[in-house]
């Protein structure tokens, strides 16, 4: 496993929502990553972001250990729950509240401050985070 792919995995296992997308909360450069973003804000949870297009390795490493070929994904408590399309349909149907409640107990759907990571070359942490 190369460096990237386990700070992928480490990000992945340790944070209780992380979504993969293209661009950043505040400066979205895809709508579908929007669209997964305002689907997990629909049920009161908040994400930790990953911009994946200031390093193409990330989204090529990502899809190697996960096996989902588009951008956004999310995960939650270290498990894919898929992009923009599944998540907004989950969100629709209540399931996607029902799932954060389930894999993240009371507080998981905290809505609190999404944070930002980015890719932090030379250090422990597997992301530094921006905002």
């Amino acid at each position: 496993m190369s460096e990237l792919q386990e700070r992928i995995r480490e990000t992945v296992e340790g944070e209780p929502i992380v979504v993969f997308i293209k661009g950043t909360p505040q400066f979205l450069a895809c709508g579908n990553s929007g669209r997964a973003l305002d689907a997990l804000r629909s049920v009161g949870a908040s994400a930790v972001t990953v911009d994946v297009l200031p390093d193409p390795q990330i989204r090529q490493d990502l899809t190697a250990l996960y096996g989902w070929p588009t951008i956004p994904q999310v995960f939650v408590k270290g498990e894919l729950v898929g992009g923009a399309d599944i998540v907004e349909e989950l969100a629709a149907s209540g399931e996607l509240a029902t799932e954060i409640d389930k894999r993240l107990g009371e507080g998981g759907r905290n809505g609190g401050d999404e944070r930002v990571l980015e890719l932090a070359e030379g250090t422990d942490s597997p992301f530094r985070v921006v905002s």
